[in-house]
């Protein structure tokens, strides 16, 4: 059997399943899923005209990954002006965070599925000399054909989990194509690189693209309006919570017993009626004022000012298992103490690294969570250190992106 014949079939089967694609993205568009007006981006139709000139392709699927994104899209905007820059996500929150972030000149497209027929119209239209992918976006066909047509390429933050690679080593030599592809791999964090090394990967050094970065931006207006509507009360910030967490971290505030406000910032924002009604509580994007001990912060681009409102911020998607966590560093850059859960395996570095200089602490439980809680509010003076030390790590963290710039240096067109 040839040793590549798994991507040889993955590349021919969802050339059979095109044809029924406008019907699935459609239906996705009805579930809120896909952009109605821009589903013909997903299947490699431009929605923008490709200028002249070398150009740059950045790829993140989700709201995290193309967050990350943006410091490099800027500094490649500043240091490279002529260069041409498209960058693609794969999700309608990402599509809203990239509208309003994005530096003028920059296009954003939805990336193409990956189908023959999407990603020939998608090269053939945009031409891309480099493609930048982060953290886990290995698409067969997409990253095979931009090889095959003299595209450099690299894999920046790379992030792979154990079932991930599980997968992939029951196909060793089709790994080892997929991942030879690329000109450049730098693995997020130490587990990876051994899992992309066991696959055959040749790797760079580390880099975690999202230790880069400025703080979140917050209207100065908005902020002080939104703290006097807090009053006195200590304020506790669940941000980018997933299904299952919210409860748990509702009961573990209710149960430090103390006075105060618990703001949810979920991490999909259309979840907010579902969670208003589930912990009895108002929502930012109704327009309720913050008058119950609970408030749903369901918007999108805010989170900066409801870091800034909080007195603890308790990190999201670390409480059960499977998500991973997210990024850290985001409260840290505004100074806040930050309690995490257990399950936050997709920072597990950078995590370690925070608790060895009392940036963090990790709540094993909700009985753990209401005792931190507790004890940070109870004692400013301790959590106002936490913040300062979590200001001083974050700020240690820039030089990633000079790393990352003089990795891609080698690969950017002439």
């Amino acid at each position: 059997m040839n040793p590549t014949l798994p991507l040889a079939l993955y590349g021919a089967a969802p050339g059979l399943l095109e044809p029924f694609a406008p019907a699935v993205l459609r239906a996705r568009a009805r579930r809120g899923k896909e952009d109605p007006a821009r589903v013909g981006e997903r299947l490699g139709r431009p929605g923008a005209p490709r200028l002249p000139g070398p150009l740059v392709w950045l790829h993140g699927v989700s709201v995290g990954e193309t967050q990350s994104l943006l410091p490099l899209v800027a500094a490649l905007r500043s240091r490279h002006p002529d260069l041409q820059l498209l960058v693609t996500s794969g999700t309608v929150t990402a599509a809203a965070l990239l509208k309003t972030r994005l530096p003028n000149g920059v296009t954003h497209q939805f990336a193409p599925v990956d189908a023959p027929g999407a990603v020939r119209r998608f090269l053939d239209h945009w031409r891309p000399s480099l493609a930048v992918f982060v953290e886990s976006e290995l698409w067969p066909n997409l990253i095979l054909a931009a090889k095959a047509r003299g595209v450099r390429l690299a894999l920046l933050s790379a992030r792979m989990t154990q079932a991930s690679a599980d997968r992939w080593a029951g196909w060793p030599a089709s790994a080892r194509a997929l991942l030879g592809a690329f000109d450049l791999i730098l693995p997020q964090d130490s587990a990876t690189a051994a899992r992309l090394q066991r696959l055959g990967a040749t790797l760079g050094p580390a880099l975690n693209l999202k230790a880069v970065g400025e703080p979140l931006a917050a209207d100065e207006a908005e902020l002080g309006r939104l703290r006097a509507a807090v009053g006195g009360r200590k304020v506790v910030l669940a941000a980018s919570t997933h299904p299952g967490e919210e409860a748990l971290i509702a009961e573990a505030f209710r149960a430090a017993g103390r006075d105060g406000l618990l703001i949810v910032a979920p991490r999909h924002p259309d979840r907010g009626l579902e969670i208003a009604a589930q912990l009895g509580a108002t929502r930012r994007s109704a327009g309720e004022p913050m008058d119950r001990p609970i408030h749903v912060a369901d918007t999108l681009g805010e989170l900066g000012l409801f870091f800034r409102l909080a007195d603890v911020v308790v990190m999201g998607g670390s409480f059960i298992p499977g998500v991973g966590g997210h990024n850290p560093l985001e409260p840290a850059r505004i100074g806040r103490p930050i309690v995490t859960g257990p399950h936050a395996f997709n920072a597990a570095d950078l995590y370690a690294a925070m608790f060895a200089e009392a940036c963090a602490i990790e709540a094993a439980d909700g009985a753990a969570l209401a005792r931190h809680i507790r004890g940070l509010l109870d004692n400013p003076a301790i959590a106002r250190r936490m913040g300062e030390a979590a200001l001083a790590f974050a700020a240690r963290q820039g030089a990633a992106l000079d790393q990352a710039l003089a990795q891609l240096e080698p690969l950017l067109p002439a």
